[in-house]
């Protein structure tokens, strides 16, 4: 007979061992920069700069589309000095987060945001031969010949 409040049944497994830690295998500090995540994070706070800079130098005619193509910009930007501050800084060691699928799924969104973007910088500059003012008999276009070059760059 069983003393009383004990259970038949035997005790759960413990989780520990069947879920082991993540392990960070993308290094911290300046060694981040040497690899390959580290140079596209790089990359992507370089370029989104420079895209950045190019659209805001342009008077901006179709707004609907170039904000987006700025709120891009400006957030991958952001997020991408976020992201490589925390492996300069160490606190990928400190944060249980599976990095290697942080970063992947970091870099696949910010593709994918970033070629949206690229469609729409690429749709305005494509209608640069359209008047300014539709009512207007004045032969302004949307893009005058240096934002348009300067919309070429930023779709690039």
């Amino acid at each position: 007979m069983l003393p009383r409040g004990a259970s038949s049944m035997p005790p759960p497994p413990n989780p520990a061992p069947y879920f082991p830690p993540s392990r960070v295998t993308l290094p911290s500090g300046l060694e981040i920069l040497r690899t390959y995540s580290g140079a596209v994070i790089f990359l992507e706070i370089l370029f989104g700069t420079i895209v950045w800079i190019l659209v805001a130098s342009t008077q901006v005619p179709l707004p609907l589309l170039q904000g987006w193509v700025m709120f891009v910009a400006v957030t991958a930007w952001f997020l991408s000095i976020v992201f490589l501050s925390v492996f300069l800084f160490g606190y990928a060691n400190r944060i249980a987060v599976n990095w290697n699928q942080a970063d992947f799924i970091f870099h696949g969104t910010t593709f994918v945001f970033y070629f949206g973007a690229f469609l729409l910088q690429a749709a305005t500059t494509s209608l640069h031969h359209l008047p300014r003012k539709f009512n207007s008999t004045t032969q302004e276009r949307i893009l005058s010949g240096r934002e348009y070059n300067i919309s070429i760059a930023a779709s690039v």
